[in-house]
């Protein structure tokens, strides 16, 4: 089969495309005929080696994916050869940049219907970040007030879907480019960060901070002061240190997202109900994807990439 490999850490270059044998499904496993993958800037971060995920080289990425159950290893429970699944991969293992791959079949779950099967790769570990994020890490309940720092990104119009449908009041932060489709999330009040001062655009404190934008730190400390006494501060920029301020109750929380099977099920619920909308900016095929970690080197990958295995 072909399947997208790098060998060793390093630049664009170092990932190839290769056949490799068909991989066989162990016990709990379950081999997947992928029909995508998505590409994740962590993707590109592993590759490069700066990420410190342990992976065994040689290494597919692609922990996203969505395809069809073809093989059952032993013991592999719930899943069916021929189910339509898709899942968040273990980051450490090998990922969906192939014609196949194998998986623990307790990652995977039913795709939604609504949608071709290769966009389902579109959805899993971006909307898990978003929902951990607001409701695991944050603690967000219906009513309460949301700050959403970079919102016109992947995971940042989830967080506005997600939280406008849980009742909660949502203020958004965009580009012009992307003010229009953060407000079709269902953005409440959206703010350009181009052109307005955003400690003086929100007037009201919120519950909690989500963060998803590579912002000066010193901007991220005076961002707390619009956090309402006992809030949260939540931020998915790792690099960037969450501050809090202990004097007013004000925790802070770094996302590390995981798998959920079951979150995954009610995602693909939202989508068929037509509650979420799974958005795929463009959709290349596996030959292409060594150009495209050339162009995300170069920070010009923007929206959801969809890697289509032939």
């Amino acid at each position: 089969m072909k399947a997208a490999r790098f060998h060793e850490v390093g630049g664009p270059e170092v990932l190839r495309i290769e056949d490799v044998p068909q991989p066989v499904p162990g016990a709990g496993q379950v081999r997947v005929r992928v029909a995508a993958s998505a590409f994740n800037a962590a993707d590109n971060g592993m590759r490069a080696g700066f990420l410190p995920i342990p992976v065994v080289l040689p290494h597919v990425p692609g922990y996203d994916v969505s395809g069809t159950v073809d093989a059952l290893g032993p013991d592999a429970t719930g899943l069916a050869v021929g189910d339509a699944v898709f899942g968040f991969l273990p980051m450490e293992l090998d990922g969906g940049a192939a014609e196949f791959v194998v998986a623990p079949a307790s990652v995977l779950t039913a795709a939604p219907t609504s949608i071709p099967l290769p966009d389902a790769a579109a959805l899993p570990s971006v909307a898990l970040t978003a929902w951990q994020a607001l409701f695991d890490d944050g603690g967000l309940q219906a009513g309460q007030r949301v700050l959403v720092v970079g919102a016109g990104g992947v995971v940042g119009k989830y967080a506005v879907q997600l939280a406008k449908r849980a009742g909660v009041h949502v203020v958004a932060t965009a580009s012009p480019r992307s003010i229009d489709a953060v407000r079709a999330a269902g953005a409440d009040e959206v703010v350009d960060h181009t052109a307005t001062d955003l400690l003086a655009a929100v007037e009201d404190q919120v519950d909690v901070l989500l963060n998803l934008a590579p912002i000066e730190p010193d901007q991220f400390v005076a961002l707390v002061g619009l956090v309402r006494d006992g809030g949260v501060v939540v931020s998915t920029t790792a690099w960037i240190a969450a501050p809090d301020d202990a004097s007013r109750g004000v925790r802070s929380v770094t996302v590390f997202v995981l798998s959920n099977r079951d979150r995954l099920a009610e995602f693909a619920t939202l989508v068929d109900q037509g509650a979420l909308t799974v958005e795929v900016t463009r959709r290349i095929p596996l030959t292409a994807l060594p150009e495209l970690h050339a162009e995300a080197s170069e920070g010009r990958v923007s929206g959801k990439v969809i890697v289509l295995p032939a």
